[in-house]
């Protein structure tokens, strides 16, 4: 008869109960935040007379009769569809109420990735890349932002707010880039934060992928492009210096009317005691490109 009476009243309570202000029941914490596995326990409290009050749930369901109190516990929360929902049947009107407890379920990722789109290998200067960061099994993804990272600089946040799957997903983020010669060398990072809110960890939980170093292919520079106009002095030494910036490392070449000596036909730096006047050109080159500059060596006139 009691089991049967207590069915009734259950059954009675989904169909014509009350929640919200009208409802005298408060729950102590009203938002859980729990980790996957974790425990968790939550008080319902009656604030008049009741007479059964209980939690309805797939776990752990509990009442009691005429007592004011009474907990939900689990010992170790994995149900990623649980929606405990403590209820009333007062003496008095409203006589049925209900309150649904704001339990968050969370998981970390499994893993968080980063890699490029359809390409392998360095990058070339002023062209356009992807970088996709992917993200493995993490709940609820509504909390989830995804941070990129070039160096210790944040150049992109995805949120994920628009979906609402509570069980474990995978998702991902695609960040779009055209490296300068500035950013070879730079490493790439994506962060998962999990902003659970005030009542979740602090601070968020966070997991960081491996970082991508981005090498950045970019044709020869000159420090200084412009032809250089120099003055023989007899028997002095003379540096003629073609370096120039590039990735690959460039290699040089030297071209004049006159000899140059043999082993230093491939360097960067010319140095030479023995230069004729004339026209000396230096091209530096790499698998993007040629770039050449002049050096004019024209003879001192006595008396200047």
């Amino acid at each position: 008869m009691g089991n049967n009476f207590l069915q009734w009243i259950l059954t009675f309570c989904m169909f014509y109960s009350v929640s919200g202000e009208g409802c005298s029941l408060i729950l102590k914490p009203s938002r859980v935040v729990v980790g996957f596995g974790e425990p968790v326990s939550v008080s319902c409290e009656a604030a008049r007379p009741v007479r059964v009050l209980g939690w309805e749930s797939a776990i752990s369901a509990s009442h009691t009769q005429q007592d004011l109190s009474v907990q939900w516990k689990v010992d170790s929360l994995i149900d990623w569809i649980e929606e405990p929902i403590c209820y009333g049947v007062f003496f008095t009107a409203p006589r049925q109420c209900e309150e649904k407890l704001n339990l968050v379920l969370y998981k970390t990722p499994d893993s968080v990735s980063i890699r490029p789109v359809n390409h392998t290998g360095p990058m070339v200067e002023g062209k356009e890349y992807q970088l996709l960061c992917e993200v493995q099994n993490i709940a609820p993804v509504q909390y989830l932002t995804l941070r990129w990272y070039r160096g210790q600089t944040e150049v992109y946040s995805h949120s994920f707010s628009d979906l609402t799957s509570s069980s474990p997903v995978q998702v991902s983020s695609i960040l779009v880039i055209t490296p300068t010669k500035a950013e070879n060398g730079a490493q790439y990072r994506c962060v998962a934060v999990l902003e659970l809110g005030p009542e979740g960890p602090q601070p968020p939980p966070t997991v960081t992928s491996e970082p991508l170093n981005a090498s950045v292919y970019f044709p020869p520079t000159f420090l200084s492009p412009e032809p250089e106009v120099l003055d023989l002095v007899a028997g002095a030494e003379m540096t003629l210096n073609c370096t120039a910036t590039g990735n690959p490392t460039p290699v040089y070449s030297w071209q004049s009317f006159h000899p140059i000596q043999e082993r230093m036909e491939d360097e960067a730096v010319l140095t030479s005691s023995s230069l004729l006047p004339g026209t000396y050109t230096c091209t530096a080159s790499n698998t993007l490109e040629k770039k050449s500059k002049q050096f004019i060596v024209k003879a001192k006139t006595k008396g200047v």
